[in-house]
């Protein structure tokens, strides 16, 4: 799959920010349309894809109950 997508739960990264939580959305997004950047005409449906895969990445590491670490508390905006 895309390699340079990174692990973002902890252990692995102590601090996950919405930036990184971001740029994994948008690399899973690049790989999976096979564009780096849309051209005009799908730009709407590419950055509202990067904004779901986003929203689904932060529930997934909120629900995550990892042994050994304390719960993770994340606010949101």
């Amino acid at each position: 799959m895309c390699r340079s997508i990174k692990t973002l739960r902890p252990p692995t990264t102590p601090e996950v920010t919405d930036e990184d939580i971001r740029a994994a959305a948008l690399q899973y997004v690049r790989k999976v349309s096979g564009f780096r950047a849309p051209a005009a005409h799908n730009r709407e449906v590419f950055d509202q894809a990067v904004e779901t895969v986003a929203a689904a990445t932060q529930d997934l590491l909120d629900g995550l109950q990892i042994r050994g670490s304390a719960a993770r508390q994340h606010s949101h905006p």
